[in-house]
């Protein structure tokens, strides 16, 4: 058997003790080679023509040109995969969400303090996503961007009749955007909205804000014991579980701090175990885009449970792992590429 080549990978970052922390802790996995440093991104674009690395890391805040700006060029001109270095902070949170709209892969939150000790204990984190990202689909964000927004009022009503179906979404890597796509199709008189997106806690209140301004329904931070309502989406906030419990007639949020599942919090199996058990065929479960298994076995107890069920396609998934489990694995009823997938929704809410 054929051994695979190591990914070769550019760290472009403006801190020299970054670009050496990171070099060293991408380099220290046999998959990976660094080919190469960049402290900004003129330098990057001479060392990308002369090195053709397979992945970048990039850090969002950069000196003589916007990491943003970059990369917008990068992915009309030379889409490669690229793993965003961002800070924590509220302003990072947001420029990271632009970044993943712009056709970046994934993220990998840059400590505050300590920066060589904090990176040491994302080691795992930082070279599972560069390997990833090699792997993954670069999609050219222009059309994505650039396509007009649909006014929500032009979106058909649904007419629901009942308040008894519940949607239940996860996803992670690609999934921000994703999970956008899906919303943005949805009519404001919609079935409630369940999510869980792998983010870390400061980024959950930004991502929430992104996605109520490109959606007809209302959505929103869970907060712990709230009524889940048609027309609103439900996110947990910060790096906290949002399960789905039963109260009488209706549902309500519960959000908690209780251990991560799957290495994940949120964790996808966390809030489809709680769905499959709180409106079992009432609902309807769906895997997007994303690393790992997470939310495979979820969606199975959801099908099992006799909820349908869908996943994203491989062909329009950044990366198919949680989708591709969930197939494997047999939970899944229907296999749909990203544009198809609200209106199935709909059409299963209907039914």
């Amino acid at each position: 058997m054929m051994l695979q080549p190591p990914c070769r990978v550019l760290v472009i970052d403006d801190s020299a003790l970054v670009r050496q922390v990171l070099s060293e802790l991408l380099a220290a996995d046999p998959g990976i080679e660094v080919v190469g440093t960049a402290a900004d991104p003129l330098l990057a674009r001479e060392k990308i023509k002369r090195l053709n690395p397979d992945v970048l890391t990039l850090d969002v805040e950069m000196p003589r040109m916007d990491g943003l700006a970059f990369l917008e060029n990068l992915m009309r001109l030379h889409p490669l995969p690229v793993v965003m270095v961002s800070s924590l902070t509220e302003r990072g949170a947001d420029t990271t969400l632009q970044a993943l709209a712009l056709g970046a892969v994934d993220f990998v939150a840059k400590p505050k303090l300590d920066i060589a000790r904090g990176l040491e204990a994302y080691a795992d984190e930082i070279r599972s996503k560069v390997k990833m990202a090699a792997r993954s689909r670069v999609r050219a964000s222009a059309s994505l961007l650039r396509r007009p927004l649909v006014a929500p009022n032009a979106i058909p009503s649904i007419g629901f009749r009942t308040t008894d179906r519940l949607i239940a979404i996860g996803a992670s890597a690609g999934g921000t955007e994703a999970i956008r796509v899906v919303l943005e199709s949805m009519p404001a008189d919609a079935p409630a909205v369940v999510l869980t997106q792998h983010l870390p806690a400061s980024f959950s209140a930004a991502f929430a804000e992104r996605l109520d301004k490109h959606s007809a329904m209302s959505v929103r931070e869970a907060t712990d014991g709230e009524a889940i309502l048609p027309g609103h989406a439900y996110l947990p906030a910060g790096g906290r579980h949002l399960r789905v419990i039963r109260d009488g007639a209706r549902w309500r949020c519960r959000v908690d701090d209780s251990a991560p599942v799957n290495l994940h919090k949120p964790a996808v199996d966390v809030l489809f175990r709680s769905v499959a058990q709180s409106a079992g065929a009432n609902a309807i479960g769906t895997i997007l885009t994303g690393m790992g298994e997470d939310g495979a076995r979820g969606l199975m107890a959801l099908k099992q449970a006799g909820a349908p069920t869908l996943a994203q396609d491989e062909a329009s998934s950044v990366v198919w792992g949680m989708p591709g489990s969930a197939v494997r694995l047999g939970a899944v009823d229907e296999v749909l590429p990203l544009e198809r997938i609200a209106e199935r929704l709909l059409s299963f809410a209907r039914a």
